[in-house]
């Protein structure tokens, strides 16, 4: 979880979002995501226990629509947040700078990624390039014409390595962990694909 919900300010926080309009769990998980940008969200096993805390010690209560609970705030629950107010305010600061952070983060992975598929592109071509030249080596030895058939193969298995891994990058992202493990599974791909286009 992140460090800005220490010390119980995730409790706060929560309070701050049902103060803001009735929720259920969903619409509050989402709430905090929207908040970070979509660059953290707390699981439902973080936010539900802590829901039902806020209940017992009657700062929340719930009803029922469509078939799920929906939290409210209660006047203890204002009390509690008028109360804390400059905590709170810290929060929403150390909140701002966090997603500014995460941004920063999340912008370098990119740009590494973007190098490095870049980098792969860039061999793969060459390779490519290689095997037409070789195609092209053998087509004159053997007194053939027109344009090799494995070239296009070559050319068309480069198109869709890059479409699936913009495709993964996109979907799914990466973090700093995983860009590590990108880039060593990137750099076997390129030693194989030497050997295999006879390139030492």
């Amino acid at each position: 979880m992140s460090p800005v919900f220490g010390h119980g300010r995730l409790r706060l926080y929560l309070l701050k979002l049902l103060d803001e309009q009735p929720r259920h769990g969903y619409d509050i998980i989402r709430g905090l995501e929207d908040r970070f940008m979509g660059l953290y969200a707390p699981s439902a096993g973080t936010v539900y226990p802590r829901l039902a805390r806020l209940e017992a010690e009657g700062l929340v209560s719930h009803g029922e629509a469509d078939g799920r609970k929906v939290y409210r705030i209660t006047d203890a629950g204002r009390v509690e947040l008028r109360t804390r107010a400059a905590e709170l305010a810290e929060v929403e600061r150390e909140i701002a700078e966090m997603v500014r952070s995460l941004r920063d983060t999340a912008q370098e992975i990119r740009s590494e990624v973007r190098g490095a598929v870049a980098d792969l592109r860039s061999e793969l071509r060459q390779a490519a390039r290689e095997v037409r030249r070789q195609d092209r080596v053998t087509a004159r030895t053997a007194g053939s014409t027109g344009t090799p058939r494995a070239a296009r193969d070559a050319e068309a298995l480069i198109a869709a390595f890059r479409g699936e891994a913009r495709r993964l990058v996109r979907e799914h992202g990466l973090d700093e962990a995983r860009v590590t493990t990108v880039r060593s599974i990137l750099d076997d791909a390129l030693g194989r694909l030497r050997e295999a286009v006879g390139r030492r």
